[in-house]
C-alpha cells in the first residue's frame, strides 16, 4: 500500500488479501445506497459522498480506512474530505470496476489431482484448474485467462482441456481464448447453442489427465439451468456442478424463457444425477452468492450430504419444486442477453464488452 497523503492508494489485490480476516481494515463505500445494495464488497460501510462530512463520527480513527466508489473519482474526493478533517485513508484503485476482475486461489490434493479453485471475488465466479501429472483441465475460466496459465505453470502441468459447464449468462467466458492460447481441446455440450468450433462432449466422456494416478473427469449432462448444463466428476471425491447446484441454492431455470420446462428438467437432473452420489462427495459450484462465507485458504465447497440437509428445495417433489423455482427467481443478471450472445459466438468480443459483466451474478434461485 502507498501511504502519507489523501491520494494514497491500495490495489484490489491487496484488499482481497486482507478482506477475510483482518479486523483493522475498514471499507468505506461512498456510492449512493442503491448502488451499494445492487453490488458491493462484503462488509463495506456505506456513507454517500454528499453525507460524508456530516457523518464523520461513523469513520473510526484507529482502523485502516479504504475508500471505494464505482471507478475511483468519488473515492478520491471522499479521501480529500477525510483529509480535510484530519483523517487518513487510502483509495481503492479502479473502484468496483477493478474489483470485478480481482482473483485469489486455493489449492488442495483431491483424488490424485491438484485442484485449484480460482475465485473471482468481485463477481462470485468460481473456476477450477484440475492438474495431474503433466496435464490439466480448466473448468469455467473467466476472461482473464492468464491466471489459469499461471496456476497450471505452478502445478508443472500443461493445459490440455478447457471446459465450460454451460453457456454462461452472467460473465464472459474465457474458454475460447484460453483454448486458443494453450492449444488445448475445447469441450462443450452441443445442447447449448454455441456458434463456433468445439469438441462436442458426450455423456460419460472421460479425460485422462494422468495414467499413473488413473485420474479422470467424467462429463454428466444435467439440463435445467441451461439445456447443455454439464457436471464434471473427479472420481468419487468431487463434482464440479456449474450452475446446477450451489452451496446456497440451485440454478435458476428462467433465462431461456422456458422456466417451467427447465425447472422440471432441473429437478430431474438433481434427483437422477446429483443426489444419488455419496454424501462425502464434495460439491464445487461455478458461483457463490452474498450469503456464502469466503475465507482465504479455504475452498468454497461443501459435502453433498451437508447440502442435502441444508437446502430445503432438494427435498421437494417435482411439482412443488417447479412451483417454488418459478415463484422465487429474482432480477436477471445485468446485460445477460449481451453476455449470452458473446459467449455463444453470435456477438463479437471487443474492448467495450467488459462493462456488460459489471454487477453481481444472479444465476441462483432466491
Amino acid at each position: 500500500m502507498n501511504s502519507g497523503s489523501a491520494a494514497a492508494t491500495v490495489t484490489t489485490d491487496e484488499v482481497v488479501a486482507r478482506l477475510d480476516d483482518d479486523p483493522t481494515l475498514f471499507l468505506l463505500d461512498v456510492r449512493e445506497p442503491d448502488e451499494v445494495s445492487e453490488w458491493a464488497i462484503p462488509g463495506v460501510h456505506n456513507v454517500p459522498l454528499a453525507k460524508l462530512a456530516e457523518r464523520l463520527e461513523e469513520i473510526p480513527r484507529d482502523r485502516d480506512v479504504v475508500v471505494i466508489c464505482g471507478a475511483g473519482s468519488r473515492a478520491r474526493r471522499g479521501a480529500e474530505i477525510l483529509a480535510e478533517h484530519g483523517r487518513t485513508s487510502r483509495v481503492m484503485e479502479g473502484g468496483m470496476g477493478a474489483w470485478a476482475s480481482t482473483y485469489d486461489t486455493v489449492s488442495e490434493e483431491i483424488a490424485g489431482a491438484l485442484v485449484t479453485q480460482v475465485r473471482r471475488r468481485g463477481k462470485g465466479c468460481l473456476s477450477y484448474v484440475v492438474a495431474a501429472g503433466d496435464g490439466a483441465a480448466v473448468i469455467d475460466p473467466s476472461l482473464d485467462v492468464s491466471i489459469y496459465e499461471e496456476v497450471a505453470q505452478r502445478s508443472g502441468a500443461r493445459i490440455t482441456h478447457v471446459l465450460d459447464t454451460h453457456l454462461h449468462a452472467d460473465h464472459i467466458s474465457g474458454a475460447r481464448e484460453l483454448a486458443r492460447r494453450s492449444g488445448a481441446a475445447l469441450w462443450l455440450n452441443s445442447a447449448d447453442p454455441f456458434d463456433f468450433e468445439f469438441e462436442a462432449i458426450r455423456d460419460g466422456a472421460r479425460i485422462e489427465l494422468d495414467d499413473g494416478v488413473h485420474l479422470s473427469v467424467a462429463a454428466i449432462s444435467v439440463p435445467g439451468h441451461t439445456e447443455g448444463s454439464t457436471m464434471y466428476q473427479l472420481g468419487d471425491a468431487a463434482i464440479f456442478t456449474g450452475d446446477t447446484l450451489f452451496l446456497e441454492s440451485v440454478g435458476r431455470p428462467d433465462l431461456a424463457e422456458e422456466a417451467e420446462a427447465y425447472a422440471h428438467h432441473l429437478h430431474r437432473s438433481l434427483h437422477q444425477r446429483v443426489l444419488p452420489l455419496g454424501d462425502a462427495t464434495r460439491v464445487f459450484p461455478a458461483h457463490y452468492g452474498a450469503g456464502v462465507a469466503v475465507r482465504s485458504g479455504q475452498f468454497v465447497s461443501a459435502p453433498l450430504g451437508t447440502l442435502r440437509d441444508s437446502l430445503p428445495a432438494l427435498a421437494l417433489d417435482e411439482e412443488a419444486f417447479v412451483t417454488w423455482a418459478i415463484a422465487n427467481v429474482r432480477d436477471r443478471p445485468p446485460n445477460y442477453r449481451h453476455v449470452v450472445a458473446i459467449n455463444s459466438g453470435r456477438e463479437e468480443l471487443d474492448d467495450e464488452s467488459r462493462h456488460y459483466e459489471l454487477g453481481p451474478n444472479r444465476c441462483a434461485i432466491g
